[in-house]
């Protein structure tokens, strides 16, 4: 039976002003014990939750403070609306939505659990120490998490009013079709950054190089990494493009190679060529910036136009500018080293050898008079 004005005076007819006043009366209890609950009960509840070894019961309480306020009014009202005369129809409609508030308050108070502060999360990434990592990781699960919430309690919410929702579920999997394969980079860039995230091969400030750039990163984020390269330019990588090339990260090293051959001349004798060797051994050993687990220097080649020594040795810094300083106060204490022994280095030299026809004697010419630098 429709609700017409008959109906609805009928209804108000029935009813007694004693079921009024007992209702309102329910209503105004609830009301006043949601008070003192909210003030007293649960604050006390709350104190005594915190002398718990863990933190997730006391954040648990506070999350589902605002909707047990709320819960508090929705029972009241209910309660008093038994109490009335209603119709069953109406009845059964009511309790309906009663219930869909109640999913609706508990979605309400997940929802505030899986916020970016919660527990839940501190506990779950209290072994990083980065806080860059976590001020990445949190929210995008905080988010995931929240968007699930939302997904079932809306879903449950349906299925009280008895709404199938088989039919929503394939329209909204063709769309999601649809746009997965519009959004193929989107997603890939996505996944690209949840693997640099947590697989670390590198973080900010670090000096990286891969096919695509070479620099230092500067920013991090889901989709791509910003690099600023030694021209002083930023170069934005999408994190599909850095998940599935190899890196080097050269901020990662202990120390910093240096290596080279040094080319003296032919005429240098067997013993200053000995001369030279250790002593630059002894000046490498006796440097303070110099990593002293591996120092090479050897005689190694007998090349076309030079006796080569193979200098390998690390220096204690990885940074660019000091390396470089390093490396040239070495280069001047190899000059010195040679000037003191009377050691030339040699340069690239061809001979050209003419045969006279009328003598058939050979004459050696070397197109460069000296062999010294």
């Amino acid at each position: 039976m429709d609700w017409d004005w008959v109906n609805i005076t009928d209804y108000f007819y029935r009813i007694k002003w004693v079921d009024i006043g007992i209702a309102l009366a329910i209503f105004l209890l609830f009301h006043i014990f949601r008070k003192v609950f909210t003030r007293y009960i649960f604050k006390l509840i709350v104190r005594f939750s915190k002398k718990t070894p863990t933190d997730i019961f006391t954040n648990v309480l506070l999350a589902f403070e605002k909707p047990l306020r709320t819960f508090f009014i929705i029972v009241g009202t209910y309660v008093a609306l038994i109490y009335l005369p209603v119709r069953p129809d109406v009845m059964l409609t009511l309790e309906k939505v009663y219930g869909s508030s109640i999913i609706l308050l508990v979605g309400w108070g997940l929802y505030n659990f899986t916020a970016e502060n919660s527990s839940l999360f501190m506990r779950m990434f209290n072994h990083i120490d980065e806080d860059e990592e976590k001020s990445m990781l949190i929210p995008f699960l905080s988010k995931g998490l929240r968007f699930l919430v939302i997904a079932l309690t809306l879903t449950i919410v349906l299925g009280v009013w008895d709404i199938q929702i088989t039919g929503l579920v394939a329209g909204l999997g063709l769309g999601g079709l649809a746009f997965a394969l519009a959004a193929q980079d989107t997603v890939s860039n996505f996944f690209g950054g949840v693997i640099i995230i947590t697989e670390k091969p590198f973080q900010k400030g670090d000096w990286i190089e891969t096919p695509t750039v070479t620099g230092v990163v500067e920013d991090i984020t889901f989709r791509s990494t910003k690099i600023r390269t030694f021209a002083d330019s930023v170069v934005t990588v999408p994190n599909s493009t850095l998940a599935n090339e190899p890196i080097t990260n050269w901020a990662q090293m202990g120390k910093r190679r240096i290596t080279f051959s040094l080319g003296v001349t032919y005429s240098t004798p067997k013993e200053k060529l000995e001369t030279v060797a250790r002593k630059i051994e002894k000046a490498l050993r006796e440097h303070e910036e110099v990593h002293q687990d591996l120092i090479l220097v050897r005689f190694s080649e007998f090349n076309s136009s030079s006796l080569d020594i193979f200098i390998y040795f690390f220096t204690n810094t990885i940074m660019w500018g000091e390396w470089l300083r390093v490396k040239e106060d070495i280069n001047f204490t190899i000059m010195r080293i040679l000037e003191e022994e009377g050691v030339s280095v040699a340069f690239p030299s061809r001979s050209l050898y003419i045969e006279k026809p009328d003598t058939g004697h050979t004459l050696l010419q070397n197109e460069d008079k000296s062999n010294e630098a």
